[in-house]
Order: C-alpha cells, then structure tokens, then sequence
C-alpha cells in the first residue's frame, strides 16, 4: 500500500499498518526532507516519493519479510530496497531523535522473554557430482576389481 492510500486512514490504522503513529511519521518524514536537501545526490531521482521510501522501511522493519517481497510489492529490484532501507535507517539514526533503547537498559531491567521463537530455513548443500568436468571416473582400488580368469586358469579349475 502507497503513502497516498494510507494517509486517509485513521491514526489507529496508520498505526497498525506501519508501526508508528501518524506524528511520529510526519516527524520522521521532516528528518528524511531536510537530510533529502542537506546532500547532492548524484544519478537518477528514485521511483518512490520520500514518504513511500518511508514507508517502505517501516514495512520491512515491522514484518521482517525479506527485501525481495518488500521490493515487490513497490515494484523495485532488492537491491534498490536495500539501498533505500540503508538510507533511510541512516537518516533517521544520524538525526538523534530517533533511537531503540540501550540494550544496556533492557539488560538492568532483567529478562522479560517469556517465548523464544527461532527462525530457522534449510538451505541447499553443494554435492560432487558422479562425474567429473572432463567426463574421467574416480579411480576404485585394485583390490576391489575382479580380474577376469584368463582360458587357461579356467580349464584348470574344473
């Protein structure tokens, strides 16, 4: 969903779409304006507005889907989500009024995990192949080959 179909919404909705509250939004959106104006950017202007590059990274951050779905879902490459999802996390940091509580804080406070939920995926391993690139086998060892009987041995062993 776009800046422009949500801003419509209630602020409870807002909130629930993206994270934040509308004014948390607007504030952060000032702090992305004003970085926007401080730096030359050089290349090509981007396809999404400062508000839908916004809104982007608050969707990646709150659902923890992977960039290329986000990047989907915005019509851009995952690589172009990444950059933007940097630049804005950068933006926002480098501002300082916006910032996650000290994992020093959440120490002293003491343990308030209560479910641990762990994420994890198989991922493919690479296997040798039964055949090399040049097409040569693996060589056995001697002692595993049969030798076949020569005429002579076999008259002999009847």
């Amino acid at each position: 969903m776009r800046y422009e179909q949500l801003r419509t919404c209630p602020d409870g909705a807002f909130r629930r779409f993206c994270g934040v509250h509308k004014a948390t939004f607007e504030a952060m959106l000032e702090v992305l304006e004003r970085d926007e104006t401080e730096k030359v950017k050089p290349g090509r202007p981007s396809k999404l507005s400062l508000p839908d590059q916004l809104l982007l990274a608050l969707s990646y951050w709150r659902e923890y889907r992977i960039l290329f779905h986000v990047a989907a879902d915005y019509g851009l490459h995952e690589s172009t989500a990444s950059r933007i999802v940097t630049r804005v996390e950068d933006a926002l940091i480098g501002s300082g009024r916006f910032a996650l509580t000290p994992r020093e804080t959440l120490l002293e406070e003491g343990p308030r995990i209560g479910v641990v939920a762990l994420d994890a995926m198989e991922s493919p391993i690479e296997r040798p192949t039964k055949r090399a690139a040049n097409g040569a086998t693996t060589a056995a060892r001697r002692s595993g080959t049969r030798t076949r009987p020569s005429s002579s041995s076999s008259s002999a062993r009847v």
